[in-house]
């Protein structure tokens, strides 16, 4: 039985390095360099705020923090930052069922905000969901 459970946890470890290295190989990668983006902002009434901003960041995170205006408040996590509040208005969603769903060029975000690559021409969205 001893040799049939280390067995199974080796296979579990080489499942688990070898799903590691496919992440690592196909995910998108960060672009360098000077972009232009837009973050649009979308708040629980439906009213639309557009930043247009020209950013080197690598990350969506990056490029909210630089953006003059935008003020987007959340928790830290393992996942990189949890966003509550964006601009003053918090999504709840114990609450209500309600958060922020971000999107990029009309589809949602496969990344959280720390990880969502930037490329030059996104067109980011921030809408107030439930």
């Amino acid at each position: 039985m001893n040799k049939k459970l280390i067995v199974a946890i080796a296979a579990i470890l080489a499942l688990a390095a070898v799903l590691t290295g496919v992440y690592f190989l196909f995910r998108e990668k960060p672009v360098e360099g000077s972009k232009n983006i837009t973050i649009e902002v979308v708040d629980s009434k439906g009213a639309s705020t557009v930043y247009k901003l020209k950013t080197d960041a690598q990350f969506l995170r990056q490029a909210i923090e630089e953006t003059e205006g935008l003020e987007v408040i959340g928790t830290e996590s393992d996942y990189g930052l949890m966003v509550s509040t964006v601009n003053g208005e918090t999504a709840d969603f114990s609450v209500d069922a309600s958060y922020w769903g971000f999107y990029v060029n009309g589809e949602y975000c496969n990344y959280g905000i720390d990880t969502q690559p930037v490329e030059d021409g996104d067109a980011f969205q921030i809408i107030y969901s439930k």
